[in-house]
């Protein structure tokens, strides 16, 4: 926010800038558009108004058969409103109230559609967003007048509308009617169908998964067939179950031999309920023999023979019994195979019978399903007849009217003060957009920055507007303290001090060149140099009217003949400040600024005087100007304020750098500081270190130039002056 709180500042300041400059066209142009909107304003006819304030009912357009969703139908609810809303405006609307009011003849216009033309003109509706209420107004140079018509207008809405929405309900009778009765042909004809198939599928009762009787649509036929088909099949599934079962057992019997029979025979379901008694009589010899041993009996003792005899026998027995049980699986695997193989062979043979009599049942089933959804449509359909025709009996209004039109005591139209405030807006915003687009397209020197930017030199001082001779005025003159500045500034930006040739010379004639000249001179002079002015300015010369001396003798009398300097220099009023007139004006003013005559002037006058300035025509369309700049040490750029484009006043810089001339920077004349602020600070504290009613003082004496050594000091005349 900081950082770009500067730019925001230097925007507003530039912004205010522009404002204060061009506050007179902004001003004009205000008063302008302003009494421009009071004129109209005036002139306009004063019209009363009817206004009318009513709500559209949301009356549905057309008979829906079918139920819509709430979304949709508030959606289209929206759109019929704002369609009713624009039928206010429409001729259907329009001119029954033409007619019933008789306004061609009222307003003496020669045709039905005039009429028609002057009341939409004069006719205003209004609607808010997302809401029913509308407003009607009227506007008419008789207040009774545009009541009425008001009023008009909304009773012939209702009507109109009445009149559609009667004819739409009508009109969706017949149509409801003529569907009733296509759809009661339509179920005579699917009844007659279902008949027919239910006799060749030899129904005589049935029933429904959704319950007996039911006249659900698409509910499944159940018959007895249907009941054997699933009986059979839960056979056969049995059936495939037991020869899977006892497969799996048969394997798992054949995989064990030997000892692992006998030991896991008691976890098999054999048939020889003994096996149980064997396999733990077996269990219980095994652990007396382990308790035998581990009595140190070996293994032919008597008593571990006697006992291994016996556990041998009854693994034989166990073993004989699993073989048998084995047998008896396999037995009932082949009756288990048998049984599966004809439960398959009888469903085959009934799924064969049974698929004939199931295309007839899926015949009555369709048909029955097509007389269920014909009755349901003619239900709604019968329902919708009565309602509409209902609604027809019994008609809600089209509109609920809260506010009827009244004749009014004031006109309504125009209205001035808005009329005025609009106006003015305009104005102003008129003003402030020429004035910014004239600042947009001004491409001239507007500040410092401009100067600075464009021709990269030192801006030496800023002159206010309005400045005369320094010389000629009297007392305290503030002004001079922008000469004083430029003074300052020479001294410090000329870097070589023997460098005391100026020329003075600008990119058109009237920028203020010679009076900024003549004002250097002066307060050069007053602050102790020793300063000639040359007016070499041969096409147009005005130095000596400011010094009221003569112009008959002067630089083209010297350049042209053999006179001496002391001659034609004449001596001011100023101390210390001597003037060379530019004499009488040449045929070929370049060509004799262009010798040596005019060098050796040169020369010999910067050995003579601290500084020489010397005035130039304009650099541009001229050529003395660029023989001057060439000649003199440096060269001085006077440039008026807002008035030449940067383009020419860079044309002028690159000129003086063309001959080998050296710009020593640009003096920024003519400023108006009333309306470029920015300047102000240049010239607002001229006064306020100086005494009341006295002049001020001037500046430190600056220090004499050194003379070289071998130079000699300006000639004097016989009583001590200079010449």
């Amino acid at each position: 926010m900081s950082e770009a709180s500067p730019d925001l500042q230097n925007h507003a300041l530039d912004s205010w800038r522009v404002i204060r400059g061009r506050a007179g066209l902004i001003i004009l142009s205000f008063l302008l558009v302003f009494g421009s909107a009071a004129m109209l304003t005036y002139i306009m006819p004063r019209k009363y108004r009817g206004r009318v304030e009513m709500k559209i009912e949301r009356l549905q357009d057309k008979v829906q058969v079918f139920e819509r969703s709430s979304d949709n139908f508030m959606a289209n609810s929206d759109v019929v409103v704002k369609n009713e809303f624009e039928s206010i405006t429409k001729p259907e609307t329009l001119y029954p109230v033409v007619d019933k009011l008789d306004l061609q003849l009222k307003w003496e216009l020669p045709t039905r559609q005039a009429a028609l033309g002057k009341l939409r003109s004069n006719l205003d509706t209004q609607s808010s967003i997302r809401s029913d209420f509308v407003i009607i107004e009227f506007f008419d140079k008789d207040p009774a007048l545009a009541a009425t018509i008001a009023n008009a207008v909304a009773d012939s809405y209702m009507t109109r509308r009445v009149e559609v929405e009667s004819k739409q309900k009508e009109s969706a009778l017949e149509m409801l009617n003529k569907q009733i009765t296509e759809q009661e042909q339509l179920r005579a004809q699917a009844q007659l169908k279902m008949q027919e198939a239910k006799t060749k599928a030899g129904i005589v009762g049935e029933w429904f998964s959704a319950g007996p009787n039911s006249t659900v649509p698409g509910a499944e036929l159940r018959t007895t067939g249907d009941s054997m088909a699933v009986t059979r099949e839960q056979a056969i599934f049995q059936a495939d179950l037991d020869v899977e079962t006892l497969s799996a057992e048969i394997g798992q019997l054949q995989t064990l031999e030997g000892d692992e029979l006998v030991a896991r025979a008691g976890g098999l379901k054999l048939d020889n309920a003994n096996v149980a008694q064997m396999t733990g009589e077996l269990q219980r010899l095994e652990v007396a023999r382990e308790g035998l041993v581990n009595q140190g009996r070996g293994r032919r003792h008597p008593e571990v023979l006697a006992n291994d005899s016996q556990i041998t026998k009854y693994k034989e027995l166990i073993a004989a019994a699993a073989k048998d049980h084995l047998a008896g699986l396999q037995n009932r695997l082949e009756s288990a195979r048998k049984r599966k193989e004809a439960l398959e062979a009888s469903n085959q043979d009934a799924k064969s019978e049974l698929l004939g009599q199931q295309s007839a049942f899926n015949e009555y089933k369709t048909a029955k399903d097509d007389v269920t959804d014909i009755e349901a449509i003619l239900r709604t359909l019968k329902t919708r007849y009565f309602e509409t025709k209902a609604g027809l009996e019994i008609f809600k209004s089209p509109a609920t009217i809260y506010a009827k039109a009244e004749p009014e005591g004031r006109p309504a139209k125009p209205n001035v003060a808005l009329n005025l405030a609009l106006g003015g807006i305009l104005g102003l915003m008129f003003g402030f957009g020429l004035a910014f687009a004239l600042e947009f397209m001004d491409t001239s020197i507007k500040s410092l920055d401009d100067v600075e930017r464009f021709l990269g030199v030192p801006v030496l001082a800023v002159v206010p507007k309005n400045v005369g001779i320094l010389h000629r005025a009297t007392g305290f003159n503030p002004d001079a303290e922008a000469y004083r500045i430029l003074r300052t500034n020479i001294e410090f930006n000329r870097k070589n001090r023997d460098a005391n040739c100026i020329t003075v010379t600008s990119g058109g004639a009237g920028e203020g060149k010679s009076t900024t000249l003549c004002n250097l001179a002066v307060v050069c002079a007053q602050g102790g140099y020793s300063v000639l002015l040359i007016d070499a300015d041969l096409r147009r010369p005005s130095m000596h009217t400011h010094f009221d001396a003569g112009n008959t003798t002067g630089l083209t009398n010297f350049l042209t003949t053999n006179v001496r300097m002391e001659d034609v220099v004449v001596r001011t009023a100023v101390e210390n400040l001597y003037f060379l007139p530019s004499g009488l004006l040449p045929a070929d003013s370049a060509g004799i600024l262009n010798s040596q005559r005019m060098s050796d002037l040169i020369e010999d006058a910067k050995s003579r005087f601290d500084i020489v300035l010397i005035d130039s025509p304009p650099i541009l369309g001229v050529s003395d100007a660029s023989v001057l700049a060439n000649e003199a040490d440096l060269t001085m750029i006077v440039v008026q304020h807002r008035r030449l484009p940067r383009q020419t006043l860079m044309r002028v810089k690159q000129t003086v750098e063309n001959v080998g001339g050296t710009v020593l920077g640009v003096v920024l004349n003519n400023v108006d500081l009333r309306a470029d602020s920015q300047y102000q600070y240049y010239t607002n504290y001229y006064t306020y270190y100086s005494p009341d009613n006295r002049p001020a003082a001037e500046g430190g004496k600056p220090k004499k130039r050194r003379k070289a050594a071998g130079e000699t000091a300006p000639a004097r005349t016989p009583g001590g002056d200079l010449f």
